[in-house]
């Protein structure tokens, strides 16, 4: 294994020509230069340098190391540039997987102004509902990811992970432009019985289940589909209700819908999970400040 110091050292005598002009450049003594090319002869096994004169000659190995020497110590000094600007938030890459609201709203203004600041920074986007998200940090695949859950959901964090709340989400009851109850300021779940519904998601689906039994009746639901756009248009079309969080409809509202508050209030817990050894990493960390100041500007919507 070569000695990057001594490889350097190695450059400088082939530049100077010779290990005292080396040594007043390099601000060694030309004893210590020498013992360095001894070392490193000893490392290659072969001798690097014959004498010319009061000069120095490459052998045919010096010739091959001095060929191969700008290319280690650029190298090197990439790697050392590249792990700077990691420290300094000048470069890095963070993979961050969210659900679908989270994509269209918290990440577009955390971005915004991370990339204002830190430039160099880059952030891939991947999207998942929990708890694949989650799932797919544990495997690897990403380094920060967004779920969400609902009261009553279990809220066991993988070991390994870090659980940091962002925000509650609340959810409004949608209805079809012209409903009875839309000219409510806010709506009873109970009175909801007897209406046919729209289910999102496995996890929202079944938090729709779990909030109508807390009010004594179990949901109609005729269609199921975790496609926000399409459950807006079945209530708009009138052949159901639904349940949306806020998120949603701070982005799209569809023209035919009537969005009404829920009574008792219906929440949904917005956490992002990272590695807890990945929380130390400066990007990482960086990635997770600008998300939890864009939840904040939502806490209460």
């Amino acid at each position: 294994m070569f000695d990057s110091r001594h490889i350097r050292t190695f450059h400088e005598v082939v530049r100077a020509g010779s290990y005292s002009a080396a040594a007043r450049e390099l601000g060694y003594t030309q004893p210590a230069i020498t013992q360095q090319m001894k070392a490193l002869e000893r490392t290659v096994g072969v001798p690097l340098f014959t004498r010319a004169g009061r000069g120095l000659r490459l052998t045919e190995a010096g010739e091959a190391l001095s060929r191969h020497a700008e290319l280690i110590l650029g190298s090197l000094s990439a790697a050392q540039q590249q792990l700077a600007a990691l420290a300094r938030l000048r470069a890095g890459r963070v993979r961050v997987c969210a659900f679908p609201s989270a994509n269209a709203t918290l990440i577009p203004e955390a971005m915004a102004r991370l990339l204002a600041e830190h430039p160099g920074v880059r952030v891939e986007l991947l999207e998942a509902e929990p708890p694949d998200s989650v799932q797919r940090l544990l495997r690897g695949e990403c380094d920060i990811a967004l779920a969400f859950r609902y009261p009553g959901q279990a809220t066991e964090v993988p070991d390994g992970l870090d659980e940091i709340p962002l925000m509650e989400d609340l959810l409004t009851v949608l209805l079809p432009v012209g409903h009875s109850l839309g000219r409510r300021h806010a709506v009873r779940l109970a009175d909801l019985d007897g209406e046919r519904w729209i289910a999102g998601c496995p996890r929202c689906r079944a938090n729709l289940l779990h909030v109508c039994a807390e009010e004594g009746f179990a949901p109609d639901i005729v269609f199921s589909t975790d496609d926000n756009l399409a459950v807006q248009s079945l209530v708009a079309a009138g052949v159901g209700i639904a349940l949306m969080p806020a998120l949603v409809l701070s982005f799209m509202c569809h023209r035919k819908v009537t969005g009404r508050a829920v009574e008792p209030h219906l929440r949904r817990q917005v956490s992002a999970y990272v590695l807890r050894e990945h929380r130390r990493i400066p990007a990482t960390a960086l990635v997770l400040d600008h998300l939890r100041q864009a939840a904040a500007s939502r806490v209460g919507c």
